[in-house]
């Protein structure tokens, strides 16, 4: 082969591996896996001693409905599943802002099933609340369900400002009737006035740390739940530490705060340690 065919080989070659370059750079990069979805809320003082929502805009799975509130000054959003979610790979967001003065109360419709997906990776829901001067917030979500063979990992942050009041509660059932759970890692961090007041972190089932199910752990029970409480009026009176039956705990926090935390053997019996709680710290 001649000198001369030999470079033009060469250059078709160089052209060829640019193109194919160019060809990389431009594919688009594959899609996550699972689905993105996001909840936004806005409560806001309308100025007549009430709430109103100006932003109320939910996707995909998780829909929003304004309700009735039992209190005139109070805005109602129920959290309604219109799909099945969690999935494997999924994301889900949901956020919360009460601006000064506004007053929100959150809630969801039915307990929310973490399920196993196919592409293997974990599902993630994550929640985050803001609370503004003189803002109160009341997020009393139905219980989360973990399914046997699901990953979900829950974090729920709070960014409270020192005059704002909260009441949250979060509930977890470890499988569904006679079904293993599958792995649940669930963070609470709370700020107020820019500082930490709570950071709590929980993880059980297949591939949680060991001794999660011990007698320092869950004990064998399968479910649990915590109920805090913030509320500036506990800095001049605040709580006592106290045990609620045989396993539900009261722990004053370093702060104008209480959790309540217990265990129980079923959803229902956690809800009424819960409720009862609920209606001594958190009128």
């Amino acid at each position: 082969m001649s000198g001369a065919a030999t470079a033009d080989l060469a250059q078709a070659a160089a052209g060829l591996g640019r193109a194919s370059a160019d060809l990389a750079q431009a594919a688009p990069a594959a899609p996550p896996a699972g689905l993105r979805a996001t909840a936004r809320i806005h409560a806001a003082a309308d100025g007549r001693g009430g709430t109103a929502l100006p932003l109320l805009a939910g996707e995909g799975p998780l829909a929003l409905r304004r309700i009735r509130s039992s209190a005139g000054d109070w805005a109602g959003v129920m959290l309604v599943g219109a799909m099945s979610a969690p999935l494997g790979g999924d994301h889900l967001t949901v956020e919360a802002t009460a601006g000064p003065g506004a007053h929100l109360a959150l809630a969801s419709a039915a307990a929310t099933l973490a399920l196993p997906g196919r592409s293997g990776e974990p599902a993630r829901y994550d929640v985050h609340l803001t609370l503004e001067d003189r803002a109160s917030v009341r997020w009393l979500p139905e219980p989360l369900v973990s399914v046997r063979g699901s990953d979900l990992r829950v974090r729920t942050r709070v960014r409270m400002a020192p005059t704002a009041r909260l009441v949250l509660r979060e509930e977890q059932v470890l499988g569904r009737t006679g079904e293993a759970p599958g792995l649940l890692r669930s963070r609470l961090t709370v700020d107020l006035g820019g500082r930490p007041l709570l950071d709590q972190e929980l993880a059980c089932g297949p591939g949680a740390p060991g001794g999660w199910d011990g007698p320092a752990g869950l004990a064998g029970h399968r479910a649990l739940g915590q109920l805090l409480v913030v509320e500036p009026a506990f800095a001049a009176s605040p709580p006592a530490a106290a045990v609620l039956g045989e396993f539900a705990v009261v722990t004053p926090l370093a702060g104008p705060a209480v959790l309540v935390t217990a265990l129980a053997p079923d959803a229902l019996r956690v809800r009424e340690l819960l409720d009862a709680a609920c209606r001594t710290y958190g009128r």
